[in-house]
C-alpha cells in the first residue's frame, strides 16, 4: 500500500455525507492509512433536511421526524456518536384515514394499506361494499407476469382495486415519496410486495404469511411505536456527528461549481474559485446539482429527465383549550380523492410526547403533492390560513395558534420513477470507467430515509476505499 496521503472529497453535507465523512475519518485512524477526508458544503450547515427548531420549550422538524428502528444504521451511528441514551420511541397510538369527509380508523393488521386480518377490513367504513368485494378478488387473481419494473399504482390496483388503492394505500406509500403512486417505481420503492406477489400469487395471503405475529399489548402502559428520533430533535444528532469529525475537515458555505477529471486525479473548483485536489470523490448531493457540476459528461443526462417534488410542512402550536373536538389518535392521512389541500397531519403532542410542553398542542401539517405544489409558494399567513380551514373540518380549533414554523421544500423529494433502478445502474456502471474513483450516494439514487441514506454514506466509503488502496495500487 502507498504512503502517499490520499485525498478525498464528500461533496454535499446532509446526513449521507456527515455519515460518509465520519466512518472514513474512522477508518482512516483504526487502520492508520494515509488519508485527507474534507466535507464540502454549499450552505452555512450541516444536516440538509434535517433541521431542529426548539422554541418556547417545543422541539419542531422542519424536515422528517423520524426513521424507523428496524433499520439499524442511523441507531449504530448514533451509538458511535455518543447519542445513543438521547433516542426515543414513538408513542404507538391510533391513526386514521380522512376518506368520505370523515376520520375513519386505520384499519388493524394492515401493511402499507394490504389486510392481513379479515375483521377489521370487512367492517371499515374507508370502502364501499363494491370495493371490499374487489379487494378479495386477490384471492383469486393469478400473479403477474414476471416484469422487471412497473408503476406502484398499476401493481395494487390489478390485485386489490381503485378504492383500496385511492383511499388507503396511495395516501400512506405517497406520503412517504411525496409522489404519485401511478407514475412511481415499484422495484426501486417497495420490491418486497412484487417479491410477495410473485412467491404466493395472492398478495393479502402472502403479507399475511411473510409478516411475524405480534406480540398481544397488556394494556397497562402505552405500547412502543416503530420510530426512533431524538429527545433534542434529528438536528442534535447532526451536531454530534459534526462534532466528531477531525477539526478543519469541514468547508461549510463552499459551492462546487465544476469538476474535472486530470491525469491524476480531479480538480474540484470552488464558487470561490479555489480548487481543491481530489483521488477520489463522494457525491452526496441532489442528482439535479450532480448533473450540473459535470455538464460535459453525457452519463448524468439521465438525471434531467428525474423530477422531484416540492412540499412543505407546516407545524402550529396551541394551547390545550384551544382543541374544542379533540381526537384520541397520533394523526391521519388524506385520500386524495378529498378536497383538501393538506396531505397527511401528526398529532406532535401525541405521538412525540417530549416534544411539546404539557399544557399545549403541536399539529404539524403537511402539504403539496404532485401536480398540486402551487400552495408551498403561497405567503406564510395563507398557508396558515389553508391548513386551519382543513383541520377545521374534523377538529373545531377555537384559538388562532401560538405560533407557527413554516418549511418550504422546493424540489427536495426525488420522484423513484418507473425505471429508476435501471437507470441509476447504467450511471452508475458508466462511472466506473469515465470517472474512476467518483461515487454517487443520496437520497436521490437508492432510498429516502435516515437509514437508507447512511446506507449509501457506508457503501460509498467501501468503494472510496476499495479504489483507493486496491484497484488504484493494482495499476499504479
Amino acid at each position: 500500500m502507498s504512503n502517499e496521503q490520499q485525498k478525498v472529497l464528500i461533496i454535499g453535507g446532509g446526513i449521507t455525507g456527515l455519515a460518509a465523512a465520519y466512518y472514513l475519518q474512522k477508518e482512516a485512524r483504526e487502520k492508520n492509512l494515509p488519508l485527507d477526508v474534507k466535507l464540502v458544503e454549499a450552505s452555512h450547515r450541516l444536516g440538509g433536511k434535517l433541521q431542529t427548531v426548539v422554541k418556547e420549550g417545543f422541539v419542531i422538524e422542519r424536515g422528517p421526524d423520524s426513521f424507523l428502528a428496524r433499520k439499524q444504521s442511523a441507531s449504530r451511528l448514533a451509538k458511535e456518536v455518543g447519542m445513543e441514551n438521547e433516542l426515543i420511541n414513538n408513542t404507538a397510538g391510533k391513526s386514521f384515514v380522512l376518506a368520505r369527509e370523515r376520520l375513519h380508523p386505520m384499519p388493524g393488521g394492515s401493511i402499507m394499506g394490504i389486510p392481513t386480518q379479515m375483521a377489521p377490513f370487512v367492517t371499515t367504513g374507508l370502502f364501499s361494499f363494491t370495493g371490499k368485494m374487489r379487494a378479495a378478488a386477490d384471492f383469486v387473481l393469478p400473479r403477474s407476469n414476471p416484469a422487471e419494473d412497473q408503476a406502484l399504482g398499476g401493481f395494487f390496483r390489478r390485485r386489490l382495486g381503485d378504492e383500496v388503492v385511492e383511499n388507503l394505500i396511495e395516501p400512506l406509500l405517497s406520503g412517504i415519496y411525496a409522489g404519485d403512486i401511478d407514475h412511481l417505481s415499484l422495484m426501486s420503492t417497495f420490491p418486497q410486495f412484487y417479491q410477495v406477489e410473485q412467491k404466493y400469487r395472492s398478495l393479502i395471503l402472502g403479507m399475511k404469511k411473510a409478516t411475524p405475529p405480534q406480540p398481544k399489548s397488556s394494556g397497562e402502559k402505552k405500547e412502543k411505536g416503530m420510530f426512533l428520533t431524538f429527545k433534542k430533535g434529528l438536528q442534535s444528532f447532526v451536531d454530534a456527528i459534526e462534532a466528531k469529525l477531525e477539526p478543519g475537515s469541514v468547508l461549510k458555505g463552499f459551492r462546487v461549481e465544476q469538476i474535472h477529471k486530470t491525469d491524476s486525479g480531479y480538480e474540484v473548483g470552488l464558487i470561490d474559485g479555489e480548487v481543491l485536489q481530489a483521488d477520489s470523490i463522494i457525491l452526496s448531493v441532489p442528482h439535479h446539482v450532480t448533473q450540473s457540476i459535470f455538464p460535459q459528461y453525457r452519463l448524468f443526462d439521465r438525471f434531467k429527465e428525474m423530477p422531484s417534488t416540492s412540499v412543505a410542512t407546516v407545524a402550529l402550536a396551541f394551547p390545550e383549550e384551544a382543541i374544542e373536538k379533540d381526537i384520541e389518535g397520533t394523526g391521519f392521512v388524506v385520500s386524495r380523492n378529498c378536497d383538501y389541500t393538506i396531505t397527511a397531519c401528526t398529532w406532535t403532542h401525541k405521538k412525540w410526547p417530549h416534544s411539546t410542553p404539557k399544557g399545549k398542542v403541536l399539529l404539524r401539517c403537511y402539504v403539496g403533492r404532485p401536480g398540486d405544489e402551487a400552495v408551498v409558494d403561497v405567503s406564510d399567513d395563507e398557508m396558515v390560513k389553508i391548513v386551519l380551514n382543513d383541520l377545521n373540518k374534523t377538529m373545531n380549533i377555537t384559538m388562532a395558534p401560538e405560533f407557527s414554523v413554516i418549511s418550504r421544500w422546493k424540489d427536495s423529494m426525488p420522484q423513484y420513477t418507473v425505471g429508476h433502478k435501471d437507470r441509476i445502474e447504467k450511471v452508475t456502471n458508466q462511472l466506473t470507467t469515465e470517472l474512476p474513483g467518483v461515487y454517487l450516494a443520496g437520497s436521490s439514487y437508492d432510498g429516502l430515509g435516515m437509514p437508507d441514506c447512511i446506507d449509501q454514506g457506508e457503501k460509498a466509503v467501501q468503494q472510496v476505499l476499495s479504489f483507493l488502496f486496491t484497484q488504484k495500487a493494482i495499476h499504479s
